[in-house]
C-alpha cells in the first residue's frame, strides 16, 4: 500500500511528497508546478488544502509566496514516515522485501528521510537479518545517483544485532534512539533496551 492508495489527490501526494523531500526548503508556487507537473490552479488549490489544514505554512517574500512544511504538525512523522516508504530507498527497500532475504528490521533515519546531508560517520539506513547483500548494494547505488548523494547503510545479522544492543554499542545506540523511520519489523526490537 502506498500513498496514492489512501489520499485521492494525485496533486496532492506529490506536493506532499515534494514538500517532505527538503523539510529546510522553502518553495514557491511555480517551482511546486514545475516539480509535480501539473496546472497552477491545481497546485495552489492543494496548497490551500493543506495550509488550512495546518500542514503547510506560506510566507510571503517580495511579489511571492512560498511554502513549507510545518514541523510542529502533529502527524509530521508519520507523514515524513509515510513519504519516505513511497519514494527512493524507501520505496525500493519495501518493492524488493521479499527478494531481500529474511529482513527483519529495515530502518531509516528521519534526518536522511528529511533530505538532510549526513555526515560520513552517521547512519542513514540499518538493515537486520540474512540479506542479499548485492540486491541491497544495487537498490542503494541507484537510490543514491537518484537523490545525488551517497547512502551510508550498514547490516547486521540477528545475532550481531542482539549482542550490539547487549552491549549498549554507542554507534547503534546513537542510531536507534534518534527519530527513524521504521520500513520492516517491528518497532519492540528497536526499543527493547533502550
Amino acid at each position: 500500500m502506498f500513498l496514492e492508495d489512501i489520499i485521492t489527490s494525485e496533486v496532492r501526494i506529490k506536493i506532499i511528497v515534494e514538500l517532505f523531500s527538503e523539510t529546510d526548503k522553502h518553495l514557491y508556487v511555480r517551482e511546486l508546478t514545475r516539480r509535480v507537473g501539473t496546472e497552477i490552479n491545481a497546485v495552489r488549490r492543494e496548497l490551500k488544502r493543506l495550509t488550512k489544514a495546518g500542514l503547510v505554512k506560506k510566507e510571503k517574500r517580495g511579489n511571492r509566496l512560498y511554502y513549507l512544511i510545518k514541523k510542529d504538525h502533529p502527524f509530521y512523522y508519520e507523514l515524513l514516515s509515510m513519504v519516505a516508504k513511497e519514494r527512493g530507498i524507501g520505496r525500493k527497500i519495501l518493492e524488493n522485501l521479499n527478494q531481500l532475504g529474511k529482513v527483519k528490521l529495515a530502518v531509516l533515519s528521519s534526518e536522511f528521510a528529511e533530505g538532510r546531508e549526513s555526515e560520513k560517520d552517521e547512519l542513514d539506513l540499518l538493515l537486520v537479518g540474512n540479506i542479499d547483500l548485492d540486491l541491497l548494494s544495487r537498490l542503494v547505488a541507484e537510490s543514491g545517483r537518484e537523490i545525488k548523494k551517497d547512502i551510508n547503510y550498514t547490516v547486521l545479522g540477528e545475532e550481531e544485532f542482539e549482542y550490539l544492543k547487549g552491549r549498549r554499542d554507542t554507534f547503534l545506540l546513537s542510531f536507534l534512539i534518534a527519530p527513524n523511520m521504521l520500513l520492516a519489523g517491528e518497532t519492540s526490537k528497536l526499543l527493547s533496551f533502550v
